[in-house]
């Protein structure tokens, strides 16, 4: 053994263990713990040890003197003043990997489903890695998502960030499953953050159904979950999105919704002391809002991508909502649900003059782009004169183009609804497109509206 190793061996053996250094507990209110002597960083976890000797996971969120901030992940039923803080260290890691397909996981990786635990092939930081703006693969590539509206009107690209925006009731979770079944994607990633039980149930069963959760996960965390583990049910359902596009896997990623997201943020970030700002909502929910967002999208090479669809919550259906308004700014494009036309029974309830995908004219022909622009001209026409339409006011010939939009409608309205078991490619969308702008009839006369 050389002097060097011997020194090494001798050093090594001198080095004692840091102890962890314990703290107690010494004030709830709400869902946030006070406790003292720890030294601990933002987002370490920690154990707390309650009377009975079971514990519960908790993270840290703030501090104020030697005052530590913690939000626990389970209900706080036994927790006691003085109770044992023992700190953990960084967030614990989470399983990724191909046996994570058909299953149901909550907010920190385990099995909400009864088909045992998950032998995951890694485990990943839920910490994704930043990728560089200037080395993300440009958006160059339309992806099917099965539904005929999206796939003509608001064709999404491989990569692209989409919000869905909608009040509730008006379908939302339903197109989700239309498209996690229709998709093209090779895997689909779905996150219910702060739904209702029986909405997950629901959608496992009837809108996701087994075909679409045979090449699917799905993160769930319902609305009695603590705010924390919706937080982190958001990030986990990105973090494993970023695992298969790293395996240079086409991701589509569906997080139901991303308000609920903000919503927890606002609750946690309140809770330590945090001002409101807009409405209620402190600066740290539109600071954490693009960094969730902005983990999707392309990699570097071009071959793995996230496409990413979020829910948004419009409260009243008001479109200016501040989360709205933030998460319109921050996407590559916006799907308007309309509650008029869900419940005249049209779904899905895309309303197309409100709806943008920006995009769209990077991966489309000029063809496509032109008929998509023709379709809208039309709507636009025949919105405008609706009401005179309807008594039977409107004098045909008067506008070219809304005696046009009048004898397309039909064609138009049917190219616009699906079937909940419906699928339609990205080449069938098209064709449709250019049917639906037949006329079905000239105009003869002044006419009531076309049933």
């Amino acid at each position: 053994m050389s002097l060097l190793d011997k020194i090494n061996k001798l050093s090594s053996a001198l080095v004692k263990p840091v102890p962890k250094i314990e703290g107690h507990i010494v004030r709830l209110i709400g869902m946030t713990i006070e406790a003292r002597g720890l030294q601990v960083a933002i987002g370490d976890n920690c154990q707390i040890i309650l009377d009975d000797q079971e514990s519960i996971e908790a993270e840290v969120v703030g501090f104020s003197g030697d005052s530590i901030f913690l939000m626990p992940l389970q209900p706080v039923e036994g927790l006691v003043a003085g109770a044992r803080v023992i700190p953990m260290g960084a967030s614990r890691d989470v399983p990724v990997g191909n046996a994570l397909l058909g299953r149901v996981i909550n907010g920190v990786g385990e099995p909400l489903d009864s088909l045992g635990p998950i032998n995951a092939e890694q485990r990943v930081s839920l910490a994704g890695e930043t990728i560089n703006p200037l080395d993300r693969f440009p958006i160059s590539e339309p992806l099917n998502v099965g539904i005929r509206a999206i796939n003509a009107l608001l064709t999404v690209g491989k990569g692209q960030r989409i919000g869905l925006f909608a009040g509730s009731g008006v379908g939302k979770s339903v197109l989700l499953g239309m498209m996690t079944r229709s998709t093209d994607a090779d895997i689909t990633v779905v996150g219910l953050i702060g739904e209702r039980g029986r909405e997950v149930k629901e959608f496992i069963d009837h809108n996701l159904g087994a075909e679409g959760l045979a090449k699917a996960v799905v993160v769930a965390s319902p609305a009695d979950d603590s705010p924390l583990m919706r937080l982190r049910a958001s990030q986990l359902c990105t973090r494993i999105a970023e695992y298969y596009r790293a395996e240079g896997k086409s991701v589509l990623l569906l997080v139901d919704s991303l308000t609920r997201y903000a919503q927890a943020q606002r609750e946690i970030a309140l809770a330590i002391g945090e001002p409101p700002a807009t409405k209620g909502y402190p600066p740290s929910v539109f600071s954490k809002l693009p960094k969730l967002v902005e983990r999707a999208g392309n990699d570097a090479t071009g071959k793995g991508s996230i496409t990413a669809f979020y829910t948004v919550l419009t409260e009243g259906d008001d479109q200016q909502d501040p989360i709205a308004d933030a998460a319109r700014a921050i996407l590559d494009g916006h799907i308007v649900l309309s509650r008029s036309l869900a419940e005249q029974g049209h779904y899905p309830a895309i309303d197309v003059e409100a709806s943008i995908s920006r995009a769209m004219p990077q991966i489309v022909d000029e063809t496509q782009l032109n008929a998509a622009m023709r379709f809208r001209q039309l709507m636009s026409k025949y919105t405008q004169n609706e009401d005179l339409i309807a008594i039977g006011a409107y004098v045909a010939g008067s506008d070219p183009d809304t005696d046009t939009a009048i004898s397309s409608m039909p064609t138009m309205k049917k190219f616009l609804q699906q079937g909940l078991r419906e699928s339609v490619n990205m080449r069938e969308s098209q064709q449709w497109l250019h049917v639906a702008l037949q006329p079905v009839e000239p105009v003869a006369q002044s006419t009531v509206a076309p049933k």
